[in-house]
This record gives structure tokens, C-alpha cells and sequence, in this order.
């Protein structure tokens, strides 16, 4: 068996604004590496984190790549331990799954190293754990695309698959601002109305099944978040504009990338989404924020050994 293994987990967009915590897809472009070592020491162990001006945890146990491999070695008792390095791509406090993908691309690359691999549906929960050290709280919507690639919906135990057409293509601009997923769920403490809950299901409903007969007039009849784009938009100076210039250009929906502040459309075509990117980045240059912008297909890749 090989000695070490390096692995590649693409960004995503979290929550498509009507799946909070459940529904993600993976990003062609941006993403976290991480290399990861077999040793002898019964133990996790982070030597490098690279990439990044901020002071993450080399303490395995807070930290989202070692906590995974904490309970992968836990739940297999293996008897040997790991050794991780991570190259970050992925701004931290940007809304494109930064803690997930590092917890991913760890996981991966760990299990390329064991004598018998497990699935990734059999990766997740440890996947989960990992991501659960940096946002508070156990949920799947980064994790899961990451693990199978493209749209995928991800509940606490069930990872499904939802392919959409090819041509469809997502625009992800992301503002030279940082926002905690901490922070952001904050704001979505108190009371919600019984109907708010309802409508969203209903375009939670439209938007899926959109998705899977590939009929874009369902998506755009259900993309949009009555429950927590309401709640977090304040806190994404110039979203409102940067979301209409999306809107003008044809997109079916667009809404706040995971806890923000990225902001993320889908459109029909890739032509269509590369045409939308400048417009949304200068709705944020309009109050003097700078940004950058990827055209992704939904479709995303999903994290792999390199």
C-alpha cells in the first residue's frame, strides 16, 4: 500500500438557496489539497497548513481535516496514525465550503492509504464531523457534492445524486469580504412564520424536480429562499444588486453561497453565465468592493486523489 496520498476537493455552493443544510454542488475551479501520510504514532497529527494569512488550527481535534481523520481511525481502530499537510485555495469565511473541502481532500487522500477504501457514501459522516468543528453543527450540504461531485442532496444519513442538464452552468462571485458561518447563522435566530416554512418547501419541490426532468422553467418558478436569504442578506454589503444584475442577465435564481458572502446564479447556458459574470462583479465594484468570479457547471467535479 502507498505511503502517502494527495487529494484535490473542489469548492462548492452551499444551500442553493432552498435546501439550507441539505442541498450543495461542487465548483470547477477553486478547492483545498491536502497530503496525508501514514505513521507509526497511533495519532493526527496537522505538520502544515499553507495558503492562508489566518492562524488555523494545527491542534488536530479543531481542526476540520484532522477531526475527520480522528473519527475515520477511531471507527476503523486502525492501528497506524496520520501525518497532514494542507494547501488552502479556498478564501476562509467566503461561503464556498472552505472548511469542507479540507475535511474532503483529507479524507480522500487518508483513504486511498487503507488496505480496504471505503465508499464515499461510507466517508461522509466522518466527512461530517470534520466540517462540524468550523460551522457549529452537522450538516452535509458541502460535504456531499464534494464526496459524489455535481448537485447532491445530502440529509444526516443519505447522500443522493441529482444530475441536472450539462448546459447548465452556475455563476459563483465572491467580494473581498469575510463572513464566519458562525456569525451568519446567528442571524437566522427567532421566530419564522408557518407559511415561510411552506412556500419554501414548495420551492424546494419545484426547484428538484426541475432539476431532474432538466425543465428550467420549474427552477426558475422555485429558486429563491424565503427563510434565510431574508435574514443574511444585511450582512453581504451590495448583494441585493449584485442578485439583480443575475437576474437581469437571465438567470434562473440567485441567492447567498452557504453562510455568504459569495454570491452564486444559475443559468441555462455557459454562455449565458459567462455573460452574467461581469455584471455581477461590477454591482459589487459599484460600492467599492473588489471581487473575483468563476463559471462553473453545475455539474462540478467531485474531490479525487492526484
Amino acid at each position: 500500500m502507498p505511503h502517502q496520498a494527495t487529494a484535490f476537493s473542489p469548492a462548492s455552493v452551499g444551500n442553493v438557496a432552498v435546501g439550507f443544510d441539505l442541498l450543495g454542488h461542487t465548483l470547477r475551479g477553486p478547492g483545498d489539497t491536502a497530503t496525508v501520510r501514514r505513521i507509526d504514532e497511533p495519532r493526527v497529527r496537522i505538520a502544515a497548513i499553507r495558503g492562508t494569512d489566518a492562524a488555523l488550527p494545527l491542534d488536530a481535534e479543531h481542526n476540520t481535516a484532522g477531526c475527520a481523520l480522528i473519527a475515520l481511525r477511531e471507527a476503523l481502530a486502525l492501528p497506524c496514525g496520520f501525518e497532514i499537510e494542507i494547501d488552502k485555495g479556498i478564501a476562509l469565511g467566503s461561503g464556498m465550503g472552505g472548511s469542507a473541502a479540507s475535511s474532503v481532500a483529507a479524507l480522500v487522500a487518508a483513504n486511498a492509504l487503507l488496505d480496504t477504501p471505503l465508499t464515499r457514501a461510507e466517508l461522509y459522516g466522518f466527512a461530517v464531523d470534520g466540517e462540524a468543528v468550523a460551522s457549529g453543527g452537522r450538516h452535509g450540504d458541502n460535504v456531499g457534492p464534494m464526496l459524489l461531485g455535481g448537485l447532491t442532496l445530502a440529509t444526516a444519513t443519505q447522500l443522493v445524486s441529482i444530475r441536472v442538464p450539462d448546459d447548465w452552468h452556475c455563476v459563483l462571485v465572491h467580494p473581498e469580504q469575510v463572513l464566519e458561518t458562525r456569525h451568519a447563522r446567528e442571524a437566522l435566530r427567532g421566530a419564522y412564520e408557518l407559511k415561510d416554512f411552506v412556500a419554501q418547501n414548495a420551492n424546494l419541490a419545484l426547484t428538484l424536480t426541475g432539476c431532474l426532468r432538466g425543465d428550467a422553467a420549474l427552477v426558475r418558478a422555485g429558486l429563491a429562499d424565503v427563510l434565510v436569504e431574508p435574514r443574511r442578506a444585511s450582512l453581504i454589503p451590495g448583494f441585493a444588486a449584485v442578485k439583480r444584475a443575475a437576474l437581469d442577465a437571465g438567470a434562473m435564481g440567485s441567492s447567498i453561497s452557504g453562510a455568504g458572502p459569495s454570491v452564486f446564479a444559475w443559468f441555462e447556458t455557459r454562455d449565458a453565465a459567462q455573460a452574467a459574470l461581469m455584471p455581477m462583479r461590477a454591482a459589487f465594484d459599484a460600492i467599492g468592493v473588489a471581487s473575483e468570479g468563476w463559471v462553473s457547471p453545475i455539474n462540478g467535479p467531485r474531490a479525487e486523489v492526484l
